[in-house]
């Protein structure tokens, strides 16, 4: 559960922009989309493959 502490004199606005801030670092709507399909070991490590590759090449390219 999330806890925000709102200071008196608080604008809600900015409330509810922190709020969702520390929702969306929790990562925990990124995880209920991961869990919507199944997705087999072996195609994520080939994913996870991929983009290592591409973070690879795009580092070396900056150099």
């Amino acid at each position: 559960m999330i806890i925000m502490p709102i200071k008196e004199g608080e604008n809600i606005e900015r409330a509810l922009k922190k709020f969702k801030r520390k929702y969306e670092r929790t990562g925990v709507l990124k995880e209920l989309r991961n869990r919507q399909y199944f997705t087999k070991p072996s195609v994520t490590k080939r994913i996870a493959k991929l983009h290592a590759i591409y973070v690879e090449n795009m580092q070396r390219e900056e150099e």
